[in-house]
């Protein structure tokens, strides 16, 4: 949720704990990760730690200044701003800066080739604001790293990360729509009571002024393929039949609306669900900002744990 939420403490704390388990694991980043300093904020970083066995992709850039023994496995044919991607195996423990594909339709793609070097999973080091990576069309599951980075006030972080936790944790669609919508990647279209689809011939909420008419022609059931905005969120609360209302999305990662816009649609009734739900496998929060700042680690944990009811843990103390 933030730089410095403490997200590669609780990499390297999971890449532990799986190096002897008897599976192969792949590892690697969407941008630049496992530096020592970072880059934004100019304060010191965890460094990642990789183990033998483990496969990594990074830049050729990158993969020349790793400090352990590896063997190179493939040099692909695409090039980033740091030069191809290497896939290496690691002939010893030691550590490594990572730097993967730049956008997500290659990194879906590079999971995909993993197949081929028995790797049972691959972990993606996400970044900041990069929700994208976290959608169930490129990978199985998540963690969500939040903490002081966020806000330092205790309140008012448990609220946005809620907010973001909430949106995880949209409902699922019925099977018969998913089928019918999940290869439709553009536009808004219309789902009228017997189920059957209709492109409103919209091709994105951002010209919703221009068709305020046409919106409702099949009925109050909508399924936005691209971006969930406040305008769109405010247009749909202001109709008289908010309570029937229904927007269906592509998945959480959709949603660029505000917290008091999305919460403010589902007080007036409105109702959201998702094509594809993704899996949140845990919440890490880091007490401690990148200004030196720390909240209490045990206040914070148990506020956490009592707004989202499920474990939260404390990357300091991984």
């Amino acid at each position: 949720m933030a730089k410095n939420a403490g997200k590669t403490e609780c990499l390297n704390y999971i890449l532990r704990k799986v190096k002897n388990t008897g599976k192969r694991f792949a590892l690697t980043s969407i941008g630049i990760d496992g530096e020592n300093r970072d880059q934004v904020c100019q304060t010191p970083k965890p460094e990642i730690e990789i183990f033998e066995d483990m496969i990594f992709i990074t830049s050729e850039m990158h993969y020349r200044s790793k400090r352990l023994v590896a063997e190179i496995m493939d040099v692909s044919t695409q090039q980033t701003s740091l030069g191809r991607l290497v896939t290496a195996r690691a002939v010893s423990s030691g550590k490594a800066l990572l730097s993967g594909p730049a956008d997500t339709g290659s990194l879906k793609t590079l999971i995909q080739k993993m197949k081929r070097f028995d790797v049972d999973t691959t972990i993606v080091d996400g970044a900041l604001s990069r929700l994208s990576l976290s959608s169930p069309a490129v990978t199985e599951a998540m963690v969500l790293a939040t903490g002081a980075a966020v806000s330092c006030n205790i309140p008012q972080l448990v609220r946005k990360t809620k907010y973001v936790y909430d949106l995880i944790c949209l409902e699922k669609a019925e099977p018969e729509i998913i089928r019918q919508l999940i290869d439709i990647e553009q536009g808004m279209w219309s789902i009228d009571e017997n189920g059957k689809v209709h492109d409103l011939n919209i091709p994105s909420v951002f010209m919703l002024e221009n068709n305020k008419d046409e919106v409702f022609k099949y009925g109050n059931t909508l399924y936005v393929a691209g971006a969930i905005s406040d305008k769109l969120l405010q247009f749909l609360r202001q109709q008289k039949q908010i309570k029937e209302i229904t927007l269906i999305i592509r998945d959480f990662t959709k949603v660029f609306a505000s917290m008091e816009t999305y919460y403010a649609f589902l007080k007036k009734g409105g109702t959201m669900k998702v094509l594809q739900k993704s899996k949140l496998l845990a919440v890490c929060i880091n007490p401690q900002s990148p200004e030196g700042y720390c909240l209490d680690s045990d206040e914070l944990r148990v506020a956490m744990q009592e707004s989202l009811g499920i474990p939260v843990y404390d990357v300091k103390k991984m």
